[in-house]
């Protein structure tokens, strides 16, 4: 069995949910966490909020940010364990995160520890 990475990308970063509508989404996102983790799947996961944010630039510059005006930012992401790429795009496609328009989850296979994929 891999791991993979579920990247959640928004595309519009500038629309901010309502405190409502932030509830009900995080709701919707344990309770699809918890169906991955009823089946011993998950692994890991965060969001990642703008606070605090720095971007190391190839010249060893270091900006603020990344901020939510910018074209598409990262939300979060989840490691998950499964038997196959496709299996872990179904439990991307179950990401509350898509409902937003523009939104992706991309999957990626976590390389091993031993350095062979």
């Amino acid at each position: 069995m891999d791991e993979f990475l579920l990247i959640m990308r928004h595309q519009d970063g500038s629309k901010i949910a309502s405190p409502e509508q932030m509830q009900i989404w995080m709701k919707q996102t344990m309770d699809w966490i918890g169906g991955i983790a009823a089946q011993n799947k998950f692994v890991s996961g965060t969001g990642l909020p703008f606070d605090d944010a720095r971007v190391v630039h190839s010249t060893r510059m270091v900006t603020d940010g990344p901020f939510g005006e910018i074209k598409e930012t990262i939300g979060g992401f989840m490691t998950v364990k499964a038997d196959s790429v496709e299996e872990a795009v179904e439990f991307a496609k179950g990401c509350p995160v898509l409902q937003g328009e523009g939104n992706t989850v991309e999957v990626r296979k976590v390389a091993k520890r031993d350095g062979v994929h």
